[in-house]
């Protein structure tokens, strides 16, 4: 099984179980997770739901590669695309608070489906950066949308998306895209930052939640996520994708 769902005192834990991979996403991850938002989105005993990766190395390493680079056309990649995109847009409105636990670095489409969480508790060993540029294509996932949608300050997001780069869990900090960072196990920091929320009452919570929910359905915002990944798959498409996943490949022997 590559995922794990667990529902324990109020919080709604879905994990991403493929650390021999990085924690990639592939069709029985999303799966997985489809199953888990169907399982708490209307539970009024889950207070909080957090999203993480098995291990320490990694929170998610985005899609699986090995899995996906056959796919060559625009119509072949949109598919895959715009369901993982339908599938963050769920997770972004939840009526509940949504955490993500970046217990390891986060790259490419792992920085999307952190975005998609309304916080992000950071492990201060982590690295994190959206790198879709350097494979010669844009977030596809939603995730740019829900950058900037969520992050506010224009250039701030632009960079992070279009410099491609990996960056510190500080620099991640800096940027204002964690939230807050923790020393120790990601159990402690999760229990650290709860031990805040938890002191005011959960349906405060999901009332906060159901405003930000309200401007994002107000928005068409799963609209312009779907249209996200229509983009993409046009770059998807491309020779200088094609070149850039098969070099990808090369170099980590896949």
């Amino acid at each position: 099984m590559s995922y794990k769902i667990e529902i324990n005192e109020g919080i709604a834990t879905f994990t991403i179980d493929r650390p021999e991979r990085m924690n990639a996403v592939n069709y029985e991850v999303m799966d997985g997770l489809e199953e888990f938002l169907d399982r708490v989105s209307d539970d009024p005993d889950v207070g909080y739901a957090v999203i993480t990766g098995a291990g320490d190395r990694a929170f998610c390493s985005g899609g699986d590669l090995s899995e996906f680079h056959g796919m060559q056309t625009a119509e072949e990649a949109y598919p895959m695309l715009s369901r993982m995109a339908g599938l963050l847009y769920r997770v972004a409105t939840l009526p509940m608070p949504v955490i993500a636990l970046v217990n390891g670095s986060a790259v490419g489409g792992g920085c999307e489906v952190a975005t998609a969480c309304d916080y992000r508790i950071v492990s201060s060993q982590a690295k994190a950066g959206f790198i879709q540029g350097t494979l010669a294509i844009t977030t596809g996932w939603g995730g740019a949308t829900l950058l900037f949608e969520k992050d506010g300050k224009h250039d701030r997001v632009f960079r992070l998306l279009s410099e491609a780069n990996i960056r510190t869990a500080e620099q991640m900090l800096e940027a204002e895209w964690a939230t807050e960072l923790y020393d120790g196990s990601a159990e402690e920091g999760l229990a650290q930052f709860l031990s805040k929320m938890s002191k005011i009452h959960p349906s405060v919570h999901r009332a906060y939640k159901t405003v930000a929910i309200r401007k994002w359905t107000a928005d068409f915002m799963r609209d312009r996520m779907l249209e996200e990944s229509r983009q993409c798959s046009v770059l998807w498409a491309s020779d200088a994708h094609h070149e850039a996943v098969q070099q990808f490949l090369a170099k980590n022997g896949k």
